[in-house]
């Protein structure tokens, strides 16, 4: 029996055979070309046969998992069409008059490499957007067949160096049971269409393939992160023993889906959920969500080589309002830059794009793209319970700035006829430590706060959460993060303001009772967080959690708190 720890990306446990998805033999070696021609045309129709297959890919994923999933084919597909990528080769065949496969390989591998030594993670991974496509080119000037797992037809564990988004796309849950890889983390396409299908996934084992056999017994537990290669017989039962409780909690949960979320001594909060497209709405309403916390608007303008116009965000506003009925959606307004880059903008490359041209800094400037939003926001305002949010907020007079504009929008849209609703809440984005400390002066001016804690932790830690080698310092219950969202909270509620949270800290089970006793009105996490977080709330009492605040804000390290909350509320 060998145990593997990884990565814990999707939650569940599962018990099958290991099915080795292996990739084929891509070798290629130089050779010389005389017909430079028809080489060219070789590799133009490989380029034609790859598209054709990553249409049918893209097309079934729509029809399975959503628009939202299937979005990364979009993306490959203009990888596909891109003259920055296919020229080059099409140069190096024509100049070195060498074969197309070696010629795609030499400048696929400067593409990835160039891709690979970014520090942020979300760019570091689109190298493996690049090495998916190119893999399917090379394999057709190859004319080797690439696996597909949707022809698995029994139940099993994937094992794989890396799963691509293709091949994740291609598992048929019904017996693709759970996946293991060597490499990959929780933000990585393969992981986050695992959370959507509900497929248990642990990931950056970093010796899965090494030490897994095809045929062997595996045991995955996406809970813990753990891969147990040929269990015993105490463990396969005592893990079948687990696997059935996790089922039994998840039925438990789901009697909670139409309950209102009230802690033990009636004390009321909302649980929302934080969204990236329409299709996310479904999957909310099947966990019970009371609203949307969250809606990341940028999805509209990512995985394609042009703005959307103002039609295709009315409808995709008015979709998500209508669907939700009358509950809470805030919308957070364009959030791009830092680890999210539009290349059809051609933004000038930073130094430090976290702490660069972003968010409403890019919205202020380039107003024609944030006027454009703001018009179709308030057109389908009509249509539910839409709130405004502006994100990256760092001063008071950029909120000013960005109400303006959003007030100049509306009355020319009232002038002309065009029923808005009255009553719109406008919010901010806290993520910045100097709009924290100063909340007390923009709850005079705010509707709402949100607090997000993914980029408040890292801004006020001085340390990139990409960042591997300063991990150890993004710590949600570090005493200062606490002591910045309860200064937040009471200058919201002095002012009679609510206070949300959008950060991955809200669905954290360790958080949850440091929040409530800190106040926190609204909780917004992925859907599948919602059912646990209310079966939490209810066993825990507002009143006994406000009364240890003082004692966790005055503690000095995150060990400290993490002890006193598990102790204290038996986590």
């Amino acid at each position: 029996m060998i145990q593997l720890s990884g990565i814990a990306a999707s939650n569940g446990i599962a018990i099958a055979k290991a099915y080795r998805l292996e990739e084929p033999d891509l070798t290629v070696s130089k050779k010389e070309i005389q017909n430079i021609r028809a080489e060219i045309e070789r590799f133009e129709q490989s380029v034609e046969s790859a598209k054709a297959e990553l249409e049918v890919i893209k097309n079934s994923t729509e029809e399975r998992l959503g628009a939202d999933k299937a979005a990364i084919f979009e993306a490959h597909l203009l990888v596909l069409n891109d003259p920055e990528l296919l020229n080059p080769v099409k140069e190096k065949i024509e100049n070195e008059a060498v074969n197309a496969e070696f010629a795609m390989r030499e400048t696929a591998d400067q593409f990835i490499a160039m891709f690979e030594a970014m520090e942020n993670e979300y760019m570091r991974e689109r190298a493996a957007d690049i090495r998916d496509v190119t893999k399917r080119v090379i394999a057709h000037l190859l004319g080797v067949q690439i696996p597909n797992p949707s022809l698995i037809n029994e139940e099993v564990i994937i094992v794989a160096e890396d799963l691509t988004p293709s091949d994740t796309a291609q598992l048929n849950k019904n017996f693709v049971k759970a996946f293991t890889t060597d490499i990959g983390g929780r933000t990585s396409h393969s992981a986050i269409m695992a959370r959507s299908m509900e497929i248990p996934a642990v990931v950056g084992t970093k010796e899965a393939t090494a030490k897994i056999e095809s045929g062997a017994l595996v045991i995955v537990d996406g809970i813990e992160g753990q891969v147990i290669i040929n269990p015993s017989e105490d463990c396969i039962a005592e893990y079948e023993k687990k696997r059935e409780k996790y089922e039994e909690q998840k039925a438990e949960w789901a009697k909670l889906k139409d309950e209102p979320t009230l802690s033990k001594d009636g004390h009321r909060v909302e649980l929302a959920a934080n969204i990236g497209t329409p299709n996310d709405i479904q999957g909310v309403l099947d966990n019970g969500g009371e609203g949307i916390g969250l809606y990341r608007t940028e999805f509209l303008y990512m995985g394609r080589d042009q703005m959307p116009t103002e039609e295709e965000q009315f409808e995709a506003y008015k979709t998500v309002l209508e669907r939700m009925e009358g509950k809470p959606v805030v919308v957070r307004t364009l959030d791009i830059g830092g680890d999210k880059e539009l290349p059809y903008l051609n933004l000038p490359k930073e130094l430090n794009p976290f702490l660069g041209f972003r968010a409403i800094r890019l919205c202020l400037e380039k107003q024609d793209i944030f006027r454009t939003q703001l018009k179709a926001l308030l057109r389908a305002s009509k249509y539910g319970n839409l709130k405004i949010m502006f994100p990256m907020i760092a001063t008071i007079d950029e909120f000013h700035q960005a109400k303006a504009i959003l007030l100049e929008e509306k009355e020319k849209l009232v002038q002309a006829g065009i029923e808005v609703a009255d009553d719109i809440e406008v919010g901010i984005m806290v993520e910045i430590p100097s709009t924290a400390v100063m909340a007390d002066q923009f709850a005079k001016v705010v509707d709402f706060f949100s607090i997000g804690t993914n980029d408040l932790i890292q801004y006020t830690m001085a340390a990139d959460r990409m960042n591997e080698r300063v991990s150890y310092l993004y710590q949600p219950y570090n005493p200062a993060i606490l002591r910045l969202i309860s200064i937040v909270i009471d200058a919201a509620h002095k002012e009679g303001k609510w206070v949300g949270m959008c950060g991955e800290m809200a669905g954290d089970p360790i958080a949850i009772p440091l929040l409530l006793g800190l106040g926190l009105d609204e909780f917004s996490m992925s859907a599948t967080s919602i059912l646990p977080a209310r079966s939490q709330i209810k066993k825990l009492s507002k009143q006994e959690a406000e009364s240890f605040k003082e004692k966790v804000l005055s503690m000095q390290t995150t060990e400290e708190v993490v002890s006193f909350v598990k102790k204290t509320f038996q986590i």
